[in-house]
């Protein structure tokens, strides 16, 4: 018998040396640990916060790691997640709760797919799996992606190998569906033919395949802002409405009366076009067809003051104080692997505020000690929760330099 401590970064309980599958903190387990962790625990004893899981196909599907947990559980888990990892670079900062997106809100996700005899399968990954489990009532997608997985099953089943895997990225426009699918089969004359006929068929939106353009009847776009944009295929977007909104909210009122601001790893525009509408935003970004997108929106937008951008790779070459010092506020919003070098100018430029989003606690720890003991204060942290029941946990926070306010 094992009682389960704690959680790791996966979710996955720990106690007596191994890791403990959907196992929550003070439960009582057995089984047999396999490579250090146990797939199938039998639980003796549960957790109070143990709940049954909604979703009918939790028990295969590897889609989700925490719904045999509270929605209470998760929300504590989470900011502790957070708080946790501050704490381990000895900074203690005021965390204002958490913003959680509700269920069936994944306005996109990255599907598996797999030809098989007879038609295909779609979906999630099993449990610790690379097999692919169908999801046709899944909890998480809006209800407009999971009606369009007969779509996907047409084109994994018309152009999908029966050797490996498809992935197929789709993602809710106004005008519907987009999917944008790579690791299938290499266009020939035939699969031109046929794979726009099957998105026609289903009404797609857009079909983007190994990266080519297939069907488009027209640019499909999402609003930020008063701005339209049409993103280019396959890009990265925020996961929910409601989580975007959230992080807007912040960052918006982190920056607030700023006058010129930059927007480090803008992407298309979600957080600079809502912004545009009361300061000046200079976008860097290093993917040059999003800020393409980003620019037509604002030009064909109504009451925004002026953007500019410039593509370029933050990593190798972050922006100087030089550059920095004609802003009063930063927005930066890092990949998972954070932005070290960035911040290292930026701790140096001295800008009055930083309004950043990170995806990584960890990460987000270690650039926001550079920036502390450069003289900026943390002042508050907001964490949001757009993966639900995963082990995922974003947030956004503000710096300040105290004699600028």
């Amino acid at each position: 018998m094992i009682t389960v401590e704690r959680l790791n970064t996966r979710a996955e309980g720990v106690g007596g040396g191994v890791s403990v599958a959907r196992a929550l903190p003070g439960e009582v387990v057995e089984g047999t640990p396999e490579g250090g962790r146990i797939a199938q625990p039998k639980i003796l004893t549960p957790a109070p916060e143990r709940v049954a899981a909604p979703c009918r196909h939790y028990k295969a599907c590897g889609g989700c790691a925490l719904q045999h947990a509270s929605d209470a559980f998760v929300e504590t888990w989470k900011t502790d997640v957070v708080r946790q990892a501050m704490a381990a670079q000895g900074i203690d900062a005021p965390i204002r709760g958490i913003h959680t997106s509700p269920p069936r809100s994944r306005r996109r996700a990255v599907l598996g797919g797999r030809r098989l005899k007879s038609g295909a399968l779609v979906g999630f990954h099993a449990r610790a799996s690379d097999s692919v489990t169908a999801i046709p009532d899944c909890l998480l997608l809006d209800p407009a992606l999971i009606a369009a997985i007969p779509a996907l099953e047409a084109l994994v089943a018309e152009g999908g190998s029966r050797k490996g895997e498809m992935r197929l990225a789709v993602t809710l426009f106004e005008q519907g569906i987009e999917v944008s699918v790579t690791e299938g089969k290499p266009l020939d004359k035939a699969l031109s033919l046929s794979l726009p006929q099957i998105a026609g068929q289903f009404g797609l939106a857009r079909l983007a395949w190994n990266g080519e353009v297939l069907l488009q009847e027209e640019p499909p776009v999402l609003r930020m802002g008063r701005a339209r944009v049409s993103p280019p295929p396959g890009a990265f977007l925020q996961a929910t409405p409601q989580g975007e909104a959230a992080l807007l909210n912040c960052v918006t009122e982190a920056v607030g009366d700023a006058k010129q601001v930059v927007d480090l790893f803008a992407g298309a525009g979600t957080f600079t076009l809502p912004l545009a509408e009361r300061a000046e935003i200079h976008a860097v970004e290093g993917y040059a067809p999003m800020l393409a997108a980003m620019d037509r929106g604002w030009r064909n937008a109504q009451g925004l003051k002026r953007v500019t951008s410039e593509a370029r790779d933050l990593f190798r070459r972050p922006l100087m104080p030089d550059e920095l010092k004609r802003f009063d506020a930063v927005v930066i919003d890092p990949p998972r692997a954070g932005a070290e070098a960035q911040v290292a100018e930026l701790a140096k430029a001295a800008v009055p505020v930083i309004a950043h989003v990170s995806c990584n606690p960890v990460t987000f720890a270690r650039d926001a000690k550079t920036l502390i003991a450069a003289g900026y204060r943390l002042d508050w942290v907001q964490v949001v929760d757009q993966f639900r029941w995963s082990a995922h946990v974003e947030l956004a926070a503000r710096f300040s330099r105290p004699h600028m306010g």
